[in-house]
């Protein structure tokens, strides 16, 4: 067993964790008719797992970004805009602080763009689209970021569209697939209660069966 889940996605090479943010009839928000895609890396950036103590009392978590990882990453959130009809592609870093780091990753961003000239390509902070989402969310169609980054905005994109109980997500790699919620809100604090929405997992096991070939039964 693991004792988390970084090293079961790497196990299975789960690259990419994609998760769909959009309006559900009847639940009330602030926005209506949201529907835009967050692609985050699965594998590599903050979320590598390799920390250590350097000296009593000080700490080093290590950020990976590889270009191989990048690239893969990008290709995907391009291809998935380009089969689903999707218009612009933004990518979403702190490359103004983390230059060699997220400027890996912008770098692997732009290589892929150029190879969709029909798709708008458009780099975001991080803090900047934390911001843009609250005050204007429809000015987004598909986001591309590095993994941290991509907990953070589906947690802002979850409040957006309701809550971390209705937005599904998938994980894909070159061989399998997993299918969960988008967003990670324990709920520790309504166990018990008979409140917990279940519609993001009902979602998600919809999505995988379309997904292995069973699209009335998901439907």
């Amino acid at each position: 067993m693991y004792k988390d889940q970084s090293p079961f996605y790497k196990y299975l090479d789960l690259y990419a964790k994609v998760t769909h943010c959009h309006s559900i009839p009847n639940v009330s928000t602030n926005f209506k008719d949201i529907d835009f895609v967050v692609v985050r890396a699965g594998l590599e950036g903050e979320y590598s797992n390799i920390e250590h103590e350097v000296y009593p009392g000080v700490f080093e978590s290590i950020k990976i970004v590889t270009r191989a990882e990048a690239l893969r990453v990008a290709k995907y959130a391009f291809e998935h805009a380009y089969l689903t009809g999707r218009k612009k592609v933004s990518a979403i870093h702190k490359a103004n602080i983390m230059k060699l780091c997220d400027g890996q990753f912008l770098e692997g961003c732009r290589e892929v763009a150029a190879d969709f000239p029909s798709i708008k390509y458009e780099e975001v902070i991080v803090d900047n689209t934390s911001m843009q989402l609250v005050k204007n969310p429809h000015q987004f169609d598909v986001m591309v970021m590095p993994n941290l980054y991509g907990s953070i905005i589906n947690g802002v994109a979850a409040g957006i569209v309701g809550s971390a109980g209705i937005i599904a997500g998938a994980n894909f790699g070159p061989e399998y697939m997993v299918f969960e919620q988008g967003s990670r809100v324990s709920g520790a604090d309504i166990a018990g209660q008979g409140i917990a929405n279940p519609t993001a997992m009902i979602m998600s096991s919809c999505n995988m069966l379309r997904c292995i070939g069973f699209p009335r039964f998901g439907d």
